[in-house]
């Protein structure tokens, strides 16, 4: 097991930029009138997940990466909704 010394070592993390790459390549098939609607919000969610888990981590505290956690987590959930729709 390797050390983690920042937060680009954290595998949660790195699903999270998995992700949001994947949501920013797929976005850029959608047709041109939700550019300013879906796509954006696609996007926005999409890269919260990453930077909340490293905003969290960055606190070097517990409680703080916890609550980080849980806003990444529902954004997981807004993005999750905007895929089904």
């Amino acid at each position: 097991m390797s050390a983690i010394h920042d937060f680009k070592d954290l595998k949660i993390w790195q699903k999270g930029m998995e992700i949001a790459e994947k949501c920013y390549f797929l976005t850029k098939l959608f047709p041109k009138d939700e550019l300013y609607g879906m796509v954006q919000q696609i996007r926005r969610a999409a890269a919260s997940i990453p930077a909340n888990i490293a905003e969290g981590y960055g606190r070097r505290s517990t409680p703080e990466y916890i609550r980080f956690l849980n806003i990444a987590q529902g954004s997981i959930n807004e993005l999750q909704t905007h895929i089904l729709l």
